[in-house]
């Protein structure tokens, strides 16, 4: 699935931000977002990013210290 923003010009055309690949004659599905639903999507995602960071990062996650490192990653640039 690609999503790309668009600006309704009139009730039979759009405006894309950028072009999509394909063919001329491709059809497509779209799909409008009334701003009062973006607003309830975004801070659905934004609560929800924040669960996996405070999960991930939380006070439960153990503190690994440099001796704990059993083989060391020559990538690593300290």
């Amino acid at each position: 699935m690609v999503l790309i923003q668009a600006e309704v010009v009139d009730a039979t055309h759009i405006e894309l931000s950028k072009p999509i690949a394909g063919p001329a004659g491709r059809k497509v599905l779209v799909s409008m977002a009334e701003p009062a639903d973006r607003d309830a999507e975004y801070e659905a995602w934004l609560a929800l990013s924040g669960d996996g960071l405070q999960s991930a990062y939380g006070d439960s996650e153990p503190e690994y210290s440099p001796a704990m490192v059993k083989e060391r990653n020559p990538e690593y640039k300290a």
